[in-house]
């Protein structure tokens, strides 16, 4: 086992792109903490299969990450080089369906929790680490070109906002911090409509990661790595 591999936080992990994700890092040698609410059997699958690499962290509300710190210590996490704030919800309504606690319930979601994430594991977090944070391009103003999922749109744009001031605020401790879209990707939140899968997805995430650094931070990037408008 590599001794520089690194140690990733992946929120989210139990299905889709978190999914694709962990099993992505671990196949290349990296130590992958899979969190997440509740579990699945594929995510248990792969775990079993890399014993090494995988450890899931199951129980974790992302809007209240209370004690997620002790729990990473527990398990002999001592650092954490990168943090993917990838847990996130979709609400499809239009303007004549909307409502408020759904609305809300996106925000807590996709736009504080990740800053509660983030801050609930700063002291493991130091110089070098990386922080990602999956957001979606229906988050920028300038490329709303159709209207419509307000909840989703406004709290992704949040979202990129707060992955600015991140950015900002962890520089000095020599942490990089990005948002990242995955591309329109077949999940479940997709209804399995989208143009790529999840396996392409989490490669190109993954090399925005490896190429993020403070020379780049607070960048608003799609997986292909083309540069998204705010």
């Amino acid at each position: 086992m590599s001794d520089d591999r690194l140690t990733i936080l992946i929120t989210g992990s139990n299905r889709g792109i978190g999914l694709a994700l962990t099993q992505q890092f671990s196949e290349r040698g990296d130590r992958v903490i899979a969190c997440c609410r509740v579990t699945s059997s594929a995510l248990e699958q792969l775990a079993e299969q890399k014993p090494d690499h995988i450890s899931i962290l199951s129980g974790i509300e992302v809007t209240h990450p209370g004690d997620v710190e002790e729990r990473l210590i527990d398990i002999g996490v001592n650092r954490l080089d990168v943090l993917i704030n990838n847990a996130g919800i979709l609400v499809r309504e239009s303007f004549d369906t909307l409502d408020a606690a759904q609305i809300e319930r996106q925000f807590s979601v996709n736009a504080v929790a990740p800053i509660l994430v983030t801050r609930a594991c700063r002291n493991l977090l130091g110089e070098g680490s990386k922080v990602a944070n999956i957001t979606s391009r229906m988050g920028s103003i300038a490329d709303n070109t159709s209207g419509g999922m307000y909840g989703y749109r406004m709290s992704k744009a949040a979202l990129n906002m707060a992955t600015a001031s991140l950015a900002l605020d962890l520089k000095p401790s020599g942490i990089a911090v990005a948002c990242l879209h995955p591309g329109y990707v077949r999940t479940d939140m997709t209804n399995q409509n989208g143009l790529i899968n999840s396996t392409e997805s989490a490669t190109g995430l993954i090399a925005r990661i490896d190429d993020l650094s403070l020379k780049n931070t607070g960048g608003f990037w799609h997986c292909s790595g083309e540069r998204l408008p705010w």
